[in-house]
């Protein structure tokens, strides 16, 4: 039995901005479906004892010296801007 209907393989399509036909749809479903499945495989693995790493080789991350590099271009980049307010660029308020 599909979890996933029609209605929402075109709903993901239009929120991911993708154009699908309606032929597309049973095939894309599957695929959904199969992805899903093996998703909910992983969910049923129990990991109780299993321990989290950062990195499947088991070594650490090196790390470098925080040193700057480069000078401070900020003023130079903002003297074109509309407008900057304590080196910030402020920009319209825009509420959808």
């Amino acid at each position: 039995m599909s979890q996933l209907k029609a209605s929402d393989i075109k709903r993901i399509a239009q929120l991911s901005q993708i154009a699908i036909s309606d032929d597309e749809v049973p095939m894309i479903e599957e695929k959904l479906e199969s992805t899903l499945a093996i998703l909910n495989q992983l969910q049923n693995v129990d990991t109780t004892n299993v321990e989290p790493m950062s990195d499947p080789f088991d070594r650490t991350q090196p790390f470098r010296e925080d040193i700057v590099t480069e000078s401070n271009h900020r003023d130079d980049y903002q003297v074109v801007a509309p407008s900057v307010e304590k080196g910030l660029y402020l920009v319209p308020k825009v509420i959808e």
